[in-house]
C-alpha cells in the first residue's frame, strides 16, 4: 500500500489557525501522538483540537462531519466530537480542515478500563442508542466513508487476495467458508447510523468507563454489522456474549459482522508482516479468534 499522505506538521497548523482565525493564534499548538491516518490531530489551547485529513479522499469527510456531528451530538449518551469551526483551503494546505471541542480521555486501547464487561455494556449502549437516531436525509455508503454500512461484496477481491498470501499455519479453507457466509446475506431493514471505524483507538475512557466515541470520518447510513467488529477485535470469548446479548441481531448479521473483522486483520496481515510485525502477530490472533468463535457457532471442535 502506497503511503501519499500529506505531511502534515505544527508550523503548518500555525500557519493556518494564524491565517484564518487570529484569534487563537496565541494558543499553544501541539500534535495528538499517536497520529491517525486519515487525519490528523493537533490540540489547540486546552479546549480545542484541529483536525486535518492527510489526503484528497479523506477530505470528503469533512463536510460531513460538520453538518451532522452537532445533531448526532444531541442524540447520543456519550461525548462525541462537535466542530466550532472549518476551515479553507490554502495554497499550503489544499482541503477544508476543522476545529473542535477538546474531549478529554484515554484511549481504550491503553486498556484504562475497569471493568471489560461493563464496558462491553457500555459499548453496545452507544451503538444501540447511535442505531435509533433518525437516518432521514443523512449519508449512504459510499466513497466518503469507504462503503462502510454498505456490501462486503466491495472488499471480496481484495480479501481473498489477502487469503492466497496468509500464513500456512491458519486454517485457510475455513476462513473461506467464513467469508462465503458474511457475504451470503444483507442487512434487509432500514438503514441505521453507523460509525464506521469501532476501535479501541476511537473509545475514550474516563474513570475506568467509556466516556466519549471519536472520529466519526466513516460514519453514515447502513448496515450496522460494520460495527460489531470489536466483539473479535477487542473482546474475548466472556466479553463477546455480552456485546451479543446486549446487541441482539440475527446470527446472519452477526456473520457479516466477523466478515468486516475477518477482512480487516487479512488485509493488515498482507500489509504489514514485514514493516509491522507485531500489528500482524495481533491480527493473526483476530482470526484465531473468529474461527473459534465460528467452531462454537457451528458445534464444531
Amino acid at each position: 500500500m502506497t503511503d501519499d499522505r500529506l505531511d502534515i506538521d505544527t508550523p503548518l497548523v500555525r500557519n493556518l489557525i494564524e491565517d484564518q482565525f487570529p484569534h487563537w493564534a496565541d494558543l499553544a499548538i501541539e500534535a495528538v501522538e499517536p497520529g491517525g491516518w486519515d487525519n490528523k490531530t493537533f490540540r489547540l489551547g486546552e479546549d480545542m483540537s484541529v483536525r486535518l485529513p492527510t489526503a484528497e479522499r479523506y477530505a470528503l469527510q469533512v463536510e460531513k462531519e460538520q453538518l451532522w456531528l452537532p445533531y448526532l451530538a444531541s442524540n447520543l449518551p456519550y461525548e462525541i466530537p462537535v466542530p466550532i469551526a472549518k476551515g479553507q483551503p490554502t495554497s499550503k494546505y489544499p482541503w477544508p480542515w476543522s476545529v473542535y471541542k477538546w474531549i478529554e480521555g484515554e484511549p481504550a486501547i491503553d486498556k484504562h478500563i475497569e471493568d471489560l464487561n461493563r464496558f462491553a455494556v457500555d459499548l453496545a449502549r452507544f451503538l444501540t442508542d447511535l442505531q435509533n437516531v433518525n437516518t432521514r436525509n443523512a449519508p449512504e455508503a459510499g466513497e466518503h466513508n469507504f462503503f462502510r454500512g454498505g456490501g462486503l461484496s466491495v472488499y471480496d477481491t481484495e480479501t481473498r487476495q489477502a487469503l492466497d498470501e496468509i500464513a500456512d499455519d491458519i486454517d485457510r479453507s475455513l476462513l473461506i467458508d467464513i467469508w462465503n457466509e458474511a457475504l451470503a446475506s444483507k442487512w434487509e431493514k432500514p438503514a441505521v447510523w453507523i460509525h464506521g471505524d469501532m476501535s479501541p483507538s476511537n473509545l475514550l475512557i474516563r474513570d475506568g468507563r467509556l466516556h466519549a466515541v471519536i472520529d466519526f470520518g466513516n460514519c453514515g447510513i447502513g448496515d450496522p454489522a460494520c460495527d460489531l467488529v470489536m466483539a473479535w477485535t477487542f473482546f474475548d470469548e466472556e466479553n463477546r456474549c455480552i456485546v451479543q446479548e446486549n446487541l441482539p441481531y440475527d446470527k446472519a448479521t452477526w456473520a457479516r459482522a466477523s466478515g468486516w473483522a475477518l477482512w480487516k486483520a487479512l488485509i493488515t496481515i498482507q500489509q504489514k508482516k514485514e514493516t509491522h510485525p507485531l500489528e500482524a502477530q495481533q491480527s493473526q490472533k483476530i482470526l484465531k479468534e473468529i474461527i473459534q468463535d465460528h467452531k462454537v457457532e457451528n458445534g464444531v471442535a
